[in-house]
């Protein structure tokens, strides 16, 4: 099924966590840790580790991952060449899976960043 509303989809996931967030604050606290030291700056940059992310998200057929990642890397400064080719290299290492996958995160990116295409 493709996410037609990638806004909605993220408001929704954004509520359905913080049900787990709740009822699990001692696995959630420790995997928002994770998440920030994961994505902060070192030797690369944070828009490099979350074209990563989206690269992984994709190959895992992850739609929240698409949504959050896609999201991020928007933020970070990512074009949408460079997510272009972040759906090249995953579909390189996921095969025609990923290639779906792949339509999906642009669409995501494309949602956030208010383009059309």
């Amino acid at each position: 099924m493709a996410i037609e509303d990638w806004n909605g989809f993220v408001t929704q996931m954004d509520n359905r966590m913080k049900n787990v967030r709740a009822g699990a604050p001692d696995i959630a606290r420790p995997f928002a840790e994770l998440a920030r030291a994961a994505i902060s700056p070192g030797a690369l940059d944070s828009k490099t580790k979350e074209l990563i992310a989206l690269a992984i998200g994709i190959t895992a057929r992850c739609d929240g991952c698409l949504a959050y990642h896609a999201k991020a890397a928007l933020k970070y400064g990512a074009t949408r060449e460079e997510v272009m080719e972040t759906v090249s290299v995953a579909v390189y290492m996921g095969g025609g899976p990923s290639m779906i996958y792949g339509a999906e995160a642009l669409a995501a990116y494309d949602a956030f960043a208010g383009n059309s295409e």
